[in-house]
């Protein structure tokens, strides 16, 4: 089977490229107004996101209740808790910083599109799918804050949770409310220009991580990361997703579930979004110079979800074809 390459993935690595040759665009002291950009860029994302929901088919998709409770406990509870585990063995500095990072992927909500489109792909259950990948989001605005709360204050002395909570409101969950009330005159369009509005989300996506990598290289805050460390987040990142897929497929099958459900129950629960984690990174951390890091492990992770899923996708859409030849 011919492996394609994401072209997402090849643009971060492109953008990150530019951060580090130059990181003068993204300074403090540059005049191109790239928070004022991406604060924008982020309220417009969301509004957006309001318009693709549907309450009537979130009303429908309560019936699966046991799918969606695990699904969002694997999300939610069973990712932080693996990551909590290492916190006692933590002894520097660096080592507390990169906790973080991992912590902050691990409290993340679930991606939406790519979500559906590889339970699609691997014949699932689509319609909890839909419900699921369109929740977590509304569940991560509240819970990942929280999560964060318990151990951010530590490594930044100027958290305000308050400030994080009013900052989400205005930029998150006001546009959210406002796309839902005027979903019914401009719903349609947003189905029409589904993919300009992919791309518009993409490239805010790319500006923040532009920003939050020009800071770190200007700072020189990756000279500390060797390739030895960077081998070592791969290889943490591989260890939490494979942990988190086979405990919600285990689980999955002590309930009982069908193939379609087991299969929504660990694509839904076991991805991370980029998009919320780039947004929820910029309100949360502010303009800390280690935001760069912060988002490391985030990035590796959505490529290696994108790569193993895609790969499991397309073996599980093919069963029928399997079966029928055996």
């Amino acid at each position: 089977m011919r492996m394609k390459i994401d072209k997402f993935v090849l643009s971060i690595i492109i953008v990150i490229g530019i951060a580090y040759f130059f990181p003068q665009w993204g300074s403090s002291t540059s005049k191109v107004p790239l928070d004022a950009i991406s604060d924008i860029g982020i309220s417009l994302i969301f509004f957006f996101y309001g318009l693709k929901l549907s309450p009537n088919k979130l009303k429908a998709g309560l019936k699966n209740w046991k799918l969606h409770v695990l699904v969002h406990a694997s999300t939610f509870i069973l990712f932080p808790i693996l990551v909590l585990i290492f916190r006692p063995l933590l002894q520097t500095e660096a080592q507390e910083l990169m906790w973080l990072a991992f912590f902050f992927l691990a409290a993340l909500p679930s991606t939406v599109s790519s979500s559906v489109v590889m339970v699609s792909m691997a014949k699932g259950n689509v319609p909890a799918a839909i419900f699921n990948a369109s929740i977590s989001g509304i569940i991560g605005i509240v819970l990942t804050p929280i999560w964060m709360g318990l151990f951010v204050q530590d490594a930044q002395s100027d958290f305000d949770f308050t400030e994080i909570y009013i900052s989400l409101i205005l930029q998150i969950i006001i546009p959210v409310i406002i796309g839902l009330l005027l979903q019914r005159f401009l719903g349609r369009y947003v189905q029409q220009y589904s993919s300009q509005l992919s791309l518009f989300d993409k490239s805010i996506i790319l500006l923040i991580i532009y920003k939050s990598f020009a800071g770190s290289f200007e700072e020189n805050i990756f000279g500390s990361v060797s390739l030895l460390d960077l081998m070592s987040i791969c290889l943490a990142v591989i260890v939490l997703f494979l942990a988190a897929y086979f405990l919600t497929g285990i689980v999955a099958k002590r309930l009982g579930f069908n193939l379609e459900d087991k299969i929504t129950a660990q694509f839904c629960g076991t991805k991370k979004s980029l998009v919320h984690g780039t947004v929820f990174s910029k309100i949360i951390f502010g303009h800390m110079a280690t935001l760069g890091i912060i988002l490391l492990p985030l990035m590796i992770y959505h490529a290696f979800q994108i790569l193993v899923l895609s790969v499991v996708s397309q073996r599980l859409g093919n069963r029928e074809v399997v079966e029928a030849s055996l």
